[in-house]
Formats: structure tokens, C-alpha cells, sequence
């Protein structure tokens, strides 16, 4: 087993690794708005219009000149004559005057002359009242006044004509759906997904459909990071599981590279497949190798590579260190391919649940089970983080948790009680 004498802080190893990556050209193509969950835009997008782009209401009540409503109470209230009730979806044929209101529901247009609208909660009809002239006439007792502009959106309020709405590298959530639609947008540009080769490599790994004879394993590392590589916006492609033989893995990865934007190698176990994946990332382009051991558990054995541009990274084959280092690693590697802009991850603080020790200098990550705390989210702790005790190569050590603890390298441990912050996965 080789020696690592020199191992840097992940943050270190992947600034590094980022930093020899070439500067992402972003291959644009157009998909359907209602297919681009998840997708990451590839040119900013611009408001055609303002929205909304007429007056409307937000509530259920009346469209009033809100000084007509000034000093309403409910000893002394205003009277609004009702001249109508603005039709859903059309534009009112009538206009407000001094004295006048008219009905209207959530999400109609306010009628020319209006300015404010009055909930419904603080009126009341009087019908055929003495003091009219025309004893069929509708009054509106109106009890609270209401300001300019209240309980009404105004054109553009929203979003302004040509502004700037979705920037190139945002994530496509159900909000941006959303506003697209209501923008009229029927397609936008996204970048296209960066191919991520996997490569399995190891003398006992085997497909998992096939029955393990003994001392063999099946694969799951090209399965669990491809399910990564297509969470974090990446299109996986499997080329397969090789034997742990330098020119047969050497092809492999060259025809990988060849054809990805990314190329991952896990390992076997064997002793000599590290210093080979090593040697195989040289042959590939330059500058090759950067990296070869990273200061965290688990995961050490980590070798990160840039081959003519490309990210070439190895690691470990044990499926959680493997999975863990590819939260820490592929996943910048794929979102700097997209152009993606920097966002933070999702986390959430909870109350560790016991001792957990350290080696000051060495990052620590520790796979967590998150449960509701017996004090309620009333005082702040709302989660306690309960530690997933287990060896590198039990993957349901990983299956079984919420999240991943880290331990900062400047730490010799945490101490059960304190608060500390989850990163959910």
C-alpha cells in the first residue's frame, strides 16, 4: 500500500482541483419549460412584459378610492355607492367615481379610477336606503379605510418589462417553473448535462445481477455516484468493470475521457490499484495527477487529476468513503461544468447525541441519523444528530442517515450536546 506524506485539507484539494479545470464552454439547448426541473439555465433570461400587467386585487371585497375610505370605523363608517362587480378575467366596462365602489374578487382587475380595494370582512350592504334618491340602491357600509395602493398589486410589481429574472447558472426550481409560465414562456435555454464516465476496476467486482461466488462483491460505487452525478445535474454513462491491469484500465479510461467531460475511477481492493489509477491518470494528458491523498476520513486514498482540461478523480472502493468524497469533489466538478452559481448547501442544526473523537488536523466526516428532539423546535432544538457507527464498506451505514457531520480539522472531537450543523444528502 503506498504512502501518502503528503495530504491536503479537502477544501485545499479542491480548490486546487478547480482551479486547473478549463473554464467551462456551456453547450446551450432548448427544452420545454415544464421538462426543465433541475436544470441549470444557459443564458439569462429577461421579463417580456411586466407581471402583473394590469391592477389587480388580493382580496375578496370592494374597489374604492381609498379617500373616499378615509376615517371609516365602525362608529363612524363611510358609505360607497355599488355601481357593479368587476367580471373574472375581463376588463371592467365602468368606472370608479367619487362616492362609488364596485365588488370584485381575488385577482381582478381593478376598474379605472380605483386605487385600493376594501375586504369584504369590513363592509356591509344596506339595500334601498332613505336618504337616496333611488330607493333601489345599493350602499356599502364601509367600517375600516383603507391607504392608496392597499390590498392591490401594481403593474410591474412584481417583476418590471426587461428585467433581469433568472440569471445564466440558476438551478430550475418549481418557483422558476412558475414564473416562466407566468411570463408565457413556453421553452428555455439550458446547459447540457456534462457526461460523467464510470469506471469500476477491481479483480472480485462483479454486475449486480449476477450471483457473487466467494470473495466476490458486487458493484455499487458506479451506481451510487452515477445516481450523484444525475442528483447534481450530470448524465452518468457506465463503461463498465475492469480488471486490475494497467493497459486494460489505461484504455478504458483514455476512451472515457474521450468521449466525457469527467472521468471517476473507483477502485478494487487490491494493493497495487491506487499506485495503478495514479499512473493510469498520468498517461492521460497534462498536468495529471494533482492530488494523490486527501487529509479527511474517510477517503484519504482520494486522487484527484486534471487531464487536458478534464477532471480525472480517483477513488477509494470502499462505497461509503467513495460516496462521501463524491459530495466533497464530483459535485463542484459538475457544477462548474454547468456554469452553476454558487449556492449554499442544505444544512440543519442539530444537538449531537454523544462523544465524537478526532484527529486535530484530519477532517472528519461522519454519516448521522437526525431525530426529533424530545425539547421541540421552541428552543432551537428541534433535531438531534445521532452518529452511524461503521467501516468504510458498509453502505447501509450511509443508506441509514439523514445527513454528514463534519468534524473541522482543527478539532480534536465534538462533545455530546453541542450543536452542530448537518449537511442533508
Amino acid at each position: 500500500m503506498p504512502e501518502f506524506l503528503t495530504l491536503l485539507p479537502p477544501d485545499q484539494a479542491r480548490d486546487k482541483l478547480l482551479s486547473h479545470l478549463a473554464a467551462p464552454k456551456i453547450d446551450p439547448e432548448s427544452i420545454d419549460v415544464v421538462q426543465a426541473l433541475g436544470r441549470f439555465t444557459a443564458s439569462d433570461t429577461f421579463a417580456p412584459h411586466p407581471l402583473p400587467d394590469f391592477q389587480r386585487t388580493t382580496v375578496d371585497g370592494y374597489a374604492v378610492r381609498a379617500k373616499d375610505t378615509f376615517g371609516a370605523s365602525d362608529s363612524l363608517p363611510a358609505y360607497l355607492d355599488l355601481i357593479g362587480e368587476v367580471p373574472m378575467g375581463d376588463t371592467p366596462s365602468f368606472e370608479i367615481g367619487v362616492g362609488q365602489c364596485a365588488l370584485i374578487h381575488t385577482g381582478g382587475m381593478l376598474p379605472k379610477g380605483a386605487d385600493a380595494a376594501v375586504m369584504i370582512e369590513y363592509t356591509q350592504h344596506i339595500v334601498g336606503a332613505e336618504r337616496r334618491s333611488a330607493p333601489t340602491q345599493t350602499e356599502i357600509e364601509i367600517f375600516k379605510s383603507v391607504a392608496d395602493g392597499e390590498n392591490v398589486i401594481r403593474i410591474g410589481e412584481d417583476v418590471a418589462q426587461g428585467q433581469l429574472v433568472i440569471p445564466k447558472g440558476t438551478l430550475i426550481r418549481p418557483a422558476e417553473i412558475g414564473g416562466l409560465m407566468a411570463l408565457g414562456f413556453k421553452s428555455i435555454n439550458v446547459a447540457k448535462k456534462p457526461r460523467v464516465g464510470l469506471i469500476s476496476t477491481g479483480d472480485e467486482v462483479i454486475e449486480p445481477g449476477q450471483a457473487p461466488r466467494p470473495g466476490q462483491v458486487r458493484d455499487i460505487n458506479s451506481y451510487t455516484l452515477g445516481a450523484l452525478v444525475e442528483k447534481s445535474g450530470g448524465a452518468a454513462v457506465r463503461y463498465g468493470i475492469f480488471s486490475d491491469q494497467f493497459e486494460v484500465l489505461k484504455e478504458a479510461a483514455a476512451k472515457a475521457l474521450s468521449e466525457c467531460d469527467l472521468v471517476i475511477i473507483t477502485a478494487g481492493s487490491s494493493a497495487s490499484t491506487r499506485d495503478m489509477t495514479a499512473d493510469v491518470i498520468r498517461t492521460l494528458g497534462e498536468p495529471g495527477v494533482l492530488v494523490h491523498g486527501i487529509n479527511t476520513r474517510p477517503g484519504k486514498p482520494t486522487i484527484l487529476g486534471v487531464c487536458n482540461g478534464k477532471a480525472v478523480i480517483g477513488l477509494p472502493g470502499n462505497p461509503v468513503s467513495a460516496l462521501v468524497n463524491g459530495y466533497l469533489f464530483i459535485v463542484p466538478v459538475i457544477e462548474k461544468c454547468l456554469g452553476a452559481l454558487p449556492k449554499p448547501k442544505a444544512t440543519i442544526q442539530a444537538k449531537l447525541t454523544v462523544n465524537l473523537p478526532s484527529q486535530a488536523g484530519r477532517e472528519d466526516w461522519w454519516p448521522v441519523r437526525l431525530l426529533p428532539s424530545p425539547f421541540g423546535r421552541g428552543q432551537g432544538e428541534g433535531f438531534s444528530a445521532e452518529p452511524i457507527f461503521g467501516k468504510s464498506n458498509l453502505i447501509f451505514t450511509l443508506a441509514s442517515a439523514d445527513g454528514l457531520l463534519r468534524i473541522h480539522p482543527d478539532a480534536t472531537g465534538l462533545s455530546a450536546g453541542e450543536m452542530v450543523e448537518v449537511m442533508l444528502v
